[in-house]
């Protein structure tokens, strides 16, 4: 082959190239570059690939408006879709960081209950990882740190904004949530309990006599609070625990159990 031949192969090869690749090697920058795009197109763009259901997408073209439109008239908006966009793809940290910004910079914007509500979605799901979907765990046996934060965000929600159509499920997920909490104490009262830690297991249980009434976990923080007391011997308090009890789950096991409870030797 002569060397005049083989160049004018090498030629046609990278003509070749350049037309797979869609561009010449000599060719203007890609006009679709989304870096260039004025805010409209770039939020547009993101609307129309959330609608689409791809929300890895919508984040791309939001991300880039946040960027170079930090203060235009879609900036707001697209930071609450940004926000939802990160929460449905499982990144929790990023969503609440732009609802927390989005708060910061429009305190009094129209959609502040939704961000509200969203951020109590997102820390109501929050520590339920890919094996929980498909083995569930006990919630209450999560740190309740989430699930606290998320109640208050329902609050804020029912307390600033009674009309808004978030309140209803908000109320919902509070009275799941108090029911977490509540049991989360009295677990961990249990947990001091088989410790020894009588006084401790019983400053839980009363938490929870006093700040979770008519949640589920309540009659069983009245058994660790007799049970408590009386170890201790305390009888008058561990008495007053053992008739609220009796007069209100006439029928629990956790009575006999109280009065079956030793002191302490």
């Amino acid at each position: 082959m002569t060397t005049k031949s083989a160049l004018s192969r090498l030629a046609i090869l990278f003509c070749a190239l350049g037309l797979l690749s869609g561009c010449g090697l000599f060719g203007d920058k890609d006009k679709d570059d989304a870096s260039n795009w004025p805010e409209k197109k770039l939020y547009f763009a993101g609307k129309d690939r959330m609608a689409s259901g791809s929300c890895n997408g919508a984040i791309d073209y939001y991300e880039k408006l946040q960027s170079r439109y930090p203060f235009g008239p879609y900036a707001a908006q697209a930071q609450l879709e940004l926000a939802y966009c990160y929460y449905k793809s499982d990144e929790s940290a990023s969503a609440i960081a732009a609802i927390d910004r989005f708060l910061k910079l429009n305190p009094t914007h129209s959609a502040t209950d939704y961000a509200y509500y969203l951020r109590g979605l997102i820390n109501f799901n929050s520590g339920q990882g890919l094996t929980e979907r498909f083995i569930p765990r006990d919630p209450s046996q999560r740190d309740p740190g989430a699930a606290l934060q998320s109640f208050n965000d329902f609050s804020e929600v029912i307390k600033r904004f009674p009309d808004s159509r978030y309140v209803r499920d908000s109320q919902l997920r509070m009275k799941h949530l108090r029911n977490i909490l509540s049991q989360h104490e009295v677990n961990v009262a249990n947990y001091y309990m088989r410790r020894g830690a009588f006084v401790a297991a019983a400053n839980r249980a009363r938490y929870v006599v006093e700040n979770y009434q008519q949640t589920p976990a309540m009659p069983e923080a009245l058994v660790v609070l007799a049970k408590a007391y009386k170890i201790l011997e305390l009888d008058d308090l561990s008495s007053d625990a053992l008739r609220v009890l009796e007069t209100n789950y006439p029928n629990h096991p956790g009575i006999e159990e109280v009065k079956r409870t030793r002191v302490r030797e």
